[in-house]
Order: structure tokens, then sequence, then C-alpha cells
């Protein structure tokens, strides 16, 4: 499964564990991601999407229809 969320683009970045003595070793940081299922009324159908909590506030502010639109046209989803 990637680690990637659908509607924002989100996904796992690099950095760096550091001690307190100054010692670097590398880590990750994972997206807060959610299965969720959204229901679509212009298409009278549910669908499931893996969304950081970051996408669904977005959603909850400008409608699920309007963030599958624009995540179709920056190459995010497929409708």
């Amino acid at each position: 499964m990637s680690k990637v969320c659908e509607i924002t683009g989100k996904r796992v970045i690099t950095g760096n564990h550091v001690s307190h003595s100054n010692i670097k070793t590398k880590r990750k940081f994972y997206p807060n991601l959610q299965i969720k299922k959204f229901y679509v009324p212009e298409e009278d159908a549910w669908i499931t999407l893996k969304v950081s909590a970051h996408g669904i506030r977005n959603i909850n502010k400008k409608g699920i229809y309007a963030c599958l639109v624009e995540a179709e046209k920056n190459g995010l989803l497929r409708l």
C-alpha cells in the first residue's frame, strides 16, 4: 500500500532522528492517512479514498466533488 493522500498528494518524506549527542540517523515522516468512504451526490455513488487529515479538512470546506475534480486535474486521481 502506498502512503500517498489521494486528495492532497501528501507522501512520506525523510529526515533525521537527532539524539542528545547530536548523532543523526535517518527516519521517515508519514502522513496521517485514513481510509474513508464518501458519498458523491453528483454521481449518486459511494467512493473509498485514502486521505490525510488535511485532505478531510479540504473536503469539509470545499465539498467532495470539487476536491475530486481538483485532484484529477493535478493527476492524483482518476475519475
